[in-house]
């Protein structure tokens, strides 16, 4: 491994950690939860309440959930900062995005789970959306509900995707990313390739051995995470309402739309997009393809990114400047899909697109 890895480089082993955390926290979940439009609320309040341990569980795979999307979300961001999505690496950049779009869908089947107003009404705008794409839309919405409306059939139909069939593509995409990596290498602060001098020994002269450094460097990082990660999970697990919603302490009802529907912070970004733009013909199609946009952006940034420079230490102030602007309006676009439609929604639409094409 290089000798010159830094702060940003925990949050790829830190990624495995929360994954780890969320496998088996999920599984002790599942020994009483009930996958039943009728019993999904009552198990969730049953576990919290009754079942010994449970509210610990709980609150450990709620701050897992979004522990998980903060950490990738960093990760993501050391691959911009160092160009660990450039050449060679290009397969090691689709991988990851692969595992952030099946990790962004496992969330949104997840966040169904436990039958409170805002996963109902969450999820019945979300599939809605399905619905606006042109000629398949109506029909891929009723696959996904597996019935007419939001119904015991989705929740059903929900769970085995969340528990089952994800899980199993994640797994199959980290071990993909691990071993595309490992065949290239690591990057590094400094974006120079550390394979290339050998020393007399045989032994590259610009890199040390993973074990012991950076098995101890990587254990320092999660004992770190755990302490906060310990700190948010028994003394503020709701977040201000950010990680676990008020409206989901209230049962699901389908006759009661609460006043602002929004969905849970990690995929605020794109709700903000979506809503930026208006509807043509009645439709929010348009919406939809621009969030589409944003993501195969993402897919096709390695080839967009021209420049032969990898490492920002050694790129220009205005690629600097774009990078830190891009990540200010992707936050500011999250705040917004949290609240009300404004117009500042549509200035940071312009902005996002007009900074990941100068990023690029």
């Amino acid at each position: 491994a290089p000798k010159n890895f830094n702060f940003w480089y925990f949050f790829g082993s830190l990624a495995l950690l929360v994954l780890g955390i969320q496998i088996v926290s999920g599984i002790f979940l599942t020994m009483n939860y009930k996958p039943d439009a009728n019993l999904a609320f009552g198990s969730v309040e049953y576990i919290m309440r009754d079942v010994p341990g449970g509210w610990i569980i709980r609150y450990i795979h709620s701050t897992g959930a979004s522990a998980f999307f903060i950490v990738v979300y960093l990760h993501m961001f050391r691959a911009l900062l160092y160009g660990s999505h450039k050449e060679p690496r290009e397969l090691v950049w689709i991988f990851g995005v692969l595992i952030y779009l099946t990790l962004m869908g496992e969330a949104f089947f997840g966040y169904l789970l436990p039958w409170g107003q805002m996963s109902y009404w969450g999820a019945q705008v979300i599939v809605n959306l399905f619905g606006t794409i042109p000629f398949i839309g109506p029909d891929l919405a009723l696959w996904i509900r597996g019935d007419y409306v939001i119904s015991d059939a989705t929740l059903n139909r929900f769970f085995a995707l969340h528990v089952v069939a994800l899980p199993l593509v994640l797994l199959g995409l980290v071990v993909a990313h691990i071993l595309a990596l490992h065949d290239v290498g690591s990057n590094n602060p400094d974006g120079v390739d550390v394979k290339k001098l050998k020393g007399p020994d045989g032994h590259y002269l610009d890199a040390i051995p993973f074990h012991p450094y950076y098995t101890v460097k990587d254990l320092v990082g999660a004992v770190v995470f755990l302490a906060i990660f310990c700190f948010v999970m028994f003394f503020v697990p709701e977040m201000g309402g950010y990680f676990l919603e008020n409206n989901n302490f209230i049962p699901a009802d389908p006759l009661k739309t609460p006043p602002h529907i929004a969905p849970v912070w990690y995929f605020t970004p794109f709700y903000s997009i979506l809503r930026a733009v208006p509807p043509l013909f009645h439709s929010q199609f348009p919406g939809v393809l621009a969030m589409g946009i944003a993501v195969v952006i993402l897919f096709l940034l390695p080839w967009l990114d021209r420049s032969p420079v990898r490492s920002i230490r050694y790129r220009g102030n205005l690629y600097k400047t774009w990078l830190a602007l891009f990540v200010i309006v992707f936050l500011i676009l999250g705040y917004l899909g949290t609240e009300p439609t404004t117009v500042w929604g549509q200035f940071g639409f312009d902005a996002f697109f007009l900074d990941t094409k100068d990023v690029a």
